[in-house]
């Protein structure tokens, strides 16, 4: 029995530090465009325009500091989020939530696509 609770322990603390290794791998500026990108996602779907705007904006910013900092099909990739980040923007501002809304999944496709290694 107590060989088993120091398995499961130094699983735990493996899983843990691994984890911690994938997170120091993302650009912390794409970390946060997609955070804040998801987050506006879920406003939008729930028909929030404005709540969308917000932390698309947010997101925008972000995604513009990750693009100064990537290299290659990374910053190509969060290039094109940018510019669905931007058409999401003009749409929330008419209130459109629905088109605002698929255009900041596809900037979510990029901005993921541009995170990974």
């Amino acid at each position: 029995m107590k060989i088993m609770r120091i398995i499961i322990t130094i699983g735990l603390l493996a899983l843990f530090l691994n984890a911690q290794a994938i997170a120091s791998d993302i650009n912390q500026h794409a970390a946060e465009a997609i955070k804040h990108a998801e987050t506006a996602q879920t406003h939008g779907q729930a028909g929030h325009a404005k709540a969308l705007l917000e932390h698309a904006q947010e997101s925008l910013t972000h995604a513009k500091a990750a693009e100064q900092e990537l290299a290659g099909a990374h910053q190509q990739h969060m290039t094109e989020s940018i510019k669905h980040l931007d058409e999401a923007i003009a749409h929330a501002q008419q209130d459109h939530a629905d088109v605002a809304t698929k255009h900041v999944a596809e900037a979510l496709k990029h901005m993921r696509e541009s995170a990974a290694k």
